[in-house]
């Protein structure tokens, strides 16, 4: 029964998707250009929300947890997770009030309606993996913007996504440079859990019914602790939220 749902409705669900992203293109492009950044946000937070809500259409139940824990007087450096092209609407709603910002690859600035265009004119980093020069000066480039803003950057250490949901050994260069150059920042580990099952068939079909739980744990305050003393402890603590320890 689980499996002829998701096969009735994943094409429902990809339809509701792509139409987001076409509809809400050209709303960014009107609203940076004619309303600046503020209404640029709003026009983005509305599309995440649309975005996270249409998984309902595949009787996804989702629950966002932890973000009263989060003050708004800093920058945040989020480190998650990675599972699937999921993460980022969850990212993006979840954190809506902080301003949210992302390390990405650079591959993500070109083709995909509303997602590129936000990537490059939202105060993104934009990196290329194949150029470490470039990627240090845009992860500094963005710590300063959260440094002086307080906003929220999110940052996935594994480098890839785990399609599997098992969590993959995060490397600590992006999260030094941040702490560099955002020295105020409070770390906060999320975890995001469900995403390797509802697509534990790949994208077609998704899988009917599916718990998302989207969570913040505690806050990590940097203190006397060096980057990768961090980053590991985001990871063992990410781990044990999904029972991999």
């Amino acid at each position: 029964m689980s499996l002829l749902a998701g096969l009735l409705l994943t094409p429902l669900y990809y339809l509701t998707f792509a139409l987001s992203l076409l509809v809400f293109h050209p709303i960014q492009v009107i609203t940076i250009n004619f309303g600046g950044y503020e209404l640029h946000k709003k026009s983005v937070g509305i599309l995440n929300s649309i975005l996270v809500r249409s998984l309902f259409l595949v009787g996804a139940k989702m629950h966002f947890e932890g973000f009263e824990k989060l003050p708004h007087d800093r920058p945040l450096i989020v480190v998650s997770n990675h599972q699937s092209f999921f993460d980022i609407q969850a990212f993006v709603h979840g954190f809506n009030n902080w301003h949210p910002k992302f390390v990405s690859k650079i591959e993500l600035g070109r083709g995909l309606p509303s997602i590129s265009y936000n990537l490059r004119h939202g105060g993104s980093a934009l990196i290329d993996r194949d150029n470490g020069r470039q990627a240090v000066t845009e992860i500094i480039k963005l710590g300063k913007l959260i440094e002086v803003n307080k906003y929220a950057v999110c940052i996935y250490p594994e480098g890839t996504r785990s399609h599997d949901g098992q969590v993959k050994p995060f490397q600590s260069a992006g999260v030094k440079t941040l702490l560099k150059a955002a020295p105020s920042s409070l770390v906060v580990p999320f975890v995001i859990d469900g995403h390797d099952k509802l697509m534990k068939r790949g994208y077609f079909p998704l899988e009917f019914g599916v718990k998302l739980n989207y969570k913040v744990l505690d806050p990590i305050e940097p203190g006397t602790s060096t980057g990768e003393e961090i980053v590991k402890q985001c990871e063992m603590l990410i781990k044990r939220e999904l029972g991999q320890i």
